[in-house]
C-alpha cells in the first residue's frame, strides 16, 4: 500500500495536464536544463517559486532554507549559486524574502528556539546593523516586516560578495543580482531596488 496515494494522483494529473497542453514537454526538460534565474527563497511553503512567478519546471533554479538567509560558511547555498553562476550560466539572481516570515519574527524574540538559534543569528545580526532604524518603529509588525526587507537587502549584499559572483561580475558575464520581497496576503512581488547589475 502506497502511502501518500493522493500526492501521487495529484503527480499524475498534473503532468498529464501540461502534456496535453505542450505535447513533449516532459520529454524536452529532461534532455537539458537552462534556466535564466536563480531564486534564493524561504522555505516557507506559502511562497512557491515556480508559481508566484508564473513559470514552469525548468525555467527557475531554486534554493530555499529558513528566511533566505546567504551565509559565506554554507556550502549548500554556496554550491547552488556555483553550479548556476558557473555551469548554468543564469543571467539574474533573485533573493526573495517574504512578509511575515516566521524565521525573522523568531529571531525578535527572546526565548531558546533549539538548534535553529544558530541560524537566526544571522538575521540578529541584520538587526544589529539596523538597530537604530528599527528600535524607532513602534509597532511590532510594521518592525518585523521592515527587518524582512532589511534581511533580504543583507542577502543580496552576500550573494553578490561570494566568490562565485564576484569572479563573475569581475570578468563581465552578464549576471543581475536583484531582491524582492512577496506578500502573503496578496500575492504580489514587490521590487526592493537593491539590483546588482553586472
Amino acid at each position: 500500500m502506497k502511502t501518500l496515494k493522493h500526492l501521487f494522483e495529484s503527480n499524475q494529473k498534473w503532468a498529464k495536464q501540461i502534456e496535453s497542453e505542450q505535447p513533449g514537454f516532459f520529454e524536452q526538460l529532461s534532455k537539458q536544463q537552462s534556466p535564466e534565474y536563480l531564486w534564493i527563497g524561504c522555505a516557507d511553503s506559502r511562497v512557491p517559486a515556480n508559481e508566484i512567478i508564473d513559470l514552469r519546471p525548468g525555467e527557475v533554479f531554486v534554493h530555499r532554507n529558513i528566511a533566505n538567509v546567504v551565509v559565506h560558511t554554507d556550502l549548500n547555498c554556496l554550491s547552488v549559486i556555483q553550479y548556476a553562476v558557473e555551469v548554468l550560466k543564469v543571467k539574474h539572481i533573485i533573493v526573495c524574502g517574504h512578509y511575515g516570515c516566521g524565521g525573522v519574527a523568531a529571531s525578535l524574540q527572546d526565548e531558546d528556539h533549539g538548534l535553529i538559534d544558530n541560524w537566526l543569528q544571522h538575521i540578529r545580526d541584520v538587526y544589529r546593523f539596523h538597530a537604530a532604524e528599527l528600535d524607532a518603529i513602534e509597532e511590532p509588525v510594521e518592525r518585523r516586516d521592515r527587518l524582512c526587507e532589511l534581511n533580504v537587502i543583507e542577502q543580496v549584499g552576500n550573494v553578490c560578495s561570494s566568490r562565485p559572483v564576484s569572479n563573475a561580475l569581475k570578468s563581465g558575464q552578464q549576471l543581475n543580482i536583484h531582491g524582492w520581497i512577496y506578500r502573503l496576503e496578496d500575492g504580489i512581488l514587490k521590487d526592493l531596488d537593491v539590483t546588482v547589475a553586472g
